[in-house]
């Protein structure tokens, strides 16, 4: 029985155009051998398995030939060219500097670099994971690598360029490999299966590319093991089994159940992918990355970004029709800001189902916000209710807007959603005149004190957080004109508490209070140095004659003034 060559060697690069993926730099190289500007000493840098070392050995193979082609790659014939295909040439050597990064190490291959080539022009050193070097053996490597006997020739080859020193950085070509792209890694794949006999699904294959995450090394390396799992038919549900990778179908059911608003089912579906052992941290960023691909497959121009398989392409671009792209950016930042607190949760499922629940609300806040159903019957003017008067959607207003006297009504809802009623042609002058009046009335509707402060602690009443209860129990609010209140915060942290309720705050007076007029101000008041050199019981004083109520929280308590 043959033996077995792995794929990964067994189809590695020769030439220069066999290589995947890095056409500039392959490109260049033949450029520099073709007109015969050659630097002593090339670093290749760049992710794992994309052609560095391959890159190399091509490379230092084809400088050496003595019968080039037109087009500059090894003529594959001549006698250096056959001892380096049967691993013999003693032009090429290569180093791992990952088992020898010594001084010593070193020192051996400087000794070594004074011998000249027996055949053709040049000796190719090929240091291998050079950043593994130690300081001192980079130091005594400085000086040969700056200026080598003329047929000595240095690649050196890098995954962390940032850990080599500036020194050798600054005596060197550096070139940049790139992660070879989906739909190439996709291409020499089925060049391979081809070669093969074997038959594979182009999915399937998609998968695998997406996978190996631009290593054609690893990709070459998840073929073989499919093989033998699958034999000569790779299906995509054998990759989907045997890489224990999230299928697709289960992003495109979510979705569509975030679509309807049915939490029941997204909860399920999420204990379904728990049960078959994935963690929840690689399924939220595997939606995260479902919501940007159905985000670009809606452009026509961005599709390009989509790096899936055309059957699957054409299921992103169905569900992108029903997906508004505010749906698909708040979902965005949703999953996004899921992502970033997992690792510091501590009910991490609880964490992802709160997500998933508030991913099914987005679509039921957007149909409430463009309901009737949300505004009061009792200010809503009775002309409204005729049926020649249509309601119609217009740009939202921020709660921050000053309402001037408009030509239509405005009603700021907790939503902040402006509703235009706009009269049909065939409405009569009176009812239009109705409609003005009562546009006048919501807008200005006369409220008291008393009324204000009610208003107050019923929102009080309405929230569950404990301390922002407290903190707005505690506060009294007070008018400084017709349509604006004010409340006193004595640090910045009471001030933030207030920013992130004002919207539904405010809202929610507005409805009480029937006046879509009101505003909300927040003063904060920082302490002078004359503050701050006050007694204690003055500073009290002061403080119960902006609100007395923190006397009856300190009775209440118990408390003294320290």
């Amino acid at each position: 029985m043959d033996n077995f060559i792995v794929s990964a060697r067994k189809y590695r690069p020769s030439t220069f155009n066999s290589v995947v993926g890095q056409s500039a730099l392959t490109t260049t190289l033949k450029n520099a051998i073709k007109s015969n500007h050659l630097a002593h000493a090339y670093l290749f840098c760049g992710p794992r398995g994309v052609g560095k070392t391959t890159c190399a050995r091509i490379f230092a193979k084809t400088i050496n030939c003595l019968n080039l082609t037109s087009d500059s790659e090894a003529c594959n014939h001549c006698e250096s060219c056959v001892s380096f295909n049967e691993q013999r040439s003693y032009n090429i050597h290569e180093l791992d500097a990952a088992s020898n990064n010594s001084v010593d190490d070193i020192r051996s291959l400087i000794d070594q670099v004074r011998i000249p080539p027996q055949i053709g022009k040049y000796s190719v050193y090929i240091v291998d994971e050079v950043h593994m070097l130690s300081s001192g053996a980079f130091n005594a490597f400085l000086k040969t690598l700056e200026e080598p006997p003329a047929h000595a020739l240095f690649i050196l080859a890098t995954t962390e360029k940032h850990k080599i020193i500036p020194t050798i950085l600054s005596r060197c070509q550096i070139y940049d490999f790139n992660r070879i792209t989906v739909s190439d890694t996709v291409a020499h794949l089925q060049h391979v299966a081809s070669s093969e006999g074997v038959t594979v699904d182009a999915n399937a294959l998609n998968v695998v590319a997406q996978k190996s995450d631009g290593g054609m090394r690893d990709a070459l390396s998840i073929f073989d093991q499919l093989v033998s799992f699958c034999g000569n038919n790779i299906t995509y549900q054998g990759v989907i089994d045997n890489l224990n990778v999230l299928d697709y179908e289960y992003y495109f059911r979510l979705v569509d159940a975030f679509l309807e608003g049915n939490v029941s089912q997204s909860l399920l579906i999420f204990n379904e992918i728990l049960s078959k052992g994935f963690d929840g941290h690689h399924f939220i960023t595997g939606l995260s990355a479902h919501f940007r691909d159905v985000l670009v497959s809606k452009d026509p121009q961005t599709l390009v970004l989509l790096e899936v398989g055309a059957g699957i392409g054409e299921r992103y671009k169905s569900q992108a029709q029903g997906c508004s792209p505010d749906f698909l950016f708040q979902a965005l930042k949703l999953a996004n800001d899921c992502d970033r607190d997992y690792r510091t949760s501590k009910n991490k499922r609880l964490l992802v189902e709160l997500a998933l629940i508030r991913l099914c609300q987005l679509t039921d806040e957007k149909k409430k916000s463009i309901s009737d159903a949300d505004l009061p019957a009792e200010i809503l003017p009775i002309a409204v209710q005729k049926s020649d008067i249509q309601p119609t959607v217009v740009a939202t207003v921020p709660a921050s807007t000053p309402v001037e006297t408009p030509p239509q009504l405005i009603v700021n809802m907790p939503h902040r959603v402006s509703i235009s009623l706009q009269p049909k042609a065939v409405a009569s002058n009176d009812e239009v005149n109705v409609v003005k009046e009562q546009e006048l009335l919501i807008a200005s509707n006369p409220f008291t004190v008393e009324d204000l402060e009610y208003a107050w602690k019923r929102f009080a009443e309405k929230i569950t957080d404990r301390h922002m209860i407290g903190l707005i129990q505690s506060s009294i609010p007070r008018l400084v004109s017709d349509y604006v209140f004010e409340v006193t915060v004595f640090n910045g942290l009471q001030e933030k508490e207030y920013r992130n309720v004002q919207p539904d705050l405010v809202a929610f007076i507005r409805k009480e209070l029937k006046n879509s007029n009101l505003q909300m101000n927040i003063r904060l008041i920082q302490e002078t140095e004359a503050q701050r050199s006050i007694s204690p019981e003055d500073r009290y004083k002061q403080m119960l004659e902006q609100n007395p109520a923190i006397d009856i929280l300190r009775s209440g308590l118990q408390m003294e003034i320290d």
